[in-house]
């Protein structure tokens, strides 16, 4: 992380424009990875008139929506053979179907909050993919989440400046809330459904 830093501030803006669409999209594919740091030093790299506000938001918001639609082409393409050929030993075909369910129901709306959900980006996209949801608006809500998302960070590191470091804590400290919550809803659900299984057989 520090070594991407020291690098930003030494090459021209193009190549940080590049590097800000490389790393956001990275993430998504592969997490985790430090994507929301590096925009937060771009930004106070466009405080320092070193890069330009638009562009930098046009690249990290492009990078983040082509990372999420990859992995949207991954859980459509690759998704059910990846279910029938029990590769996600964890958790029961059923609890992902039900998964599957929620996502055709709900799956616009985890979409829309998909980038303010730290630790279950890649995930989210390949669950979108996987559930068959339409093409032309899940790009454009991920578009729009990753365009919020990515003002906030780009507008923290112009204002921060010098101590862009700052929201380090602050990203980690919600980075944290958030995957404890998720983690916990997880294991709620997979316990009720176990639950309900286990009694559903007894019954028989």
């Amino acid at each position: 992380m520090e070594e991407i830093i020291r690098h930003l501030q030494t090459v021209d803006p193009w190549l940080v424009y590049l590097i800000v669409f490389s790393i956001a999209f990275i993430e998504n594919v592969f997490p985790p990875s430090p994507s929301d740091m590096v925009v937060v030093f771009a930004g106070a790299l466009v405080g320092m008139g070193r890069a330009g506000f638009l562009t930098t938001l046009a690249c990290s918001t492009a990078g983040s929506t082509a990372g999420f639609m990859v992995m949207y082409g991954v859980g459509g393409w690759f998704g059910t053979k990846i279910l029938e050929r029990g590769r996600i030993k964890f958790l029961p075909i059923d609890a992902i179907r039900k998964v599957e369910g929620w996502f055709a129901r709900y799956g616009y709306g985890i979409i829309v909050a998909n980038r303010f959900l730290s630790g279950t980006r890649a995930v989210v996209s390949f669950f979108a993919g996987m559930s068959r949801l339409k093409l032309a608006p899940t790009t454009l809500l991920s578009a729009i989440s990753a365009l919020l998302w990515n003002i906030i960070l780009v507008g923290a590191g112009y204002y921060l400046g010098h101590h862009w470091e700052r929201i380090g804590f602050y990203l980690s400290t919600y980075s944290q809330i958030v995957t404890g919550i998720v983690v916990v809803a997880l294991l709620v659900w997979l316990v009720r459904f176990f639950y309900k299984r286990t009694n559903g057989r007894k019954a028989q």
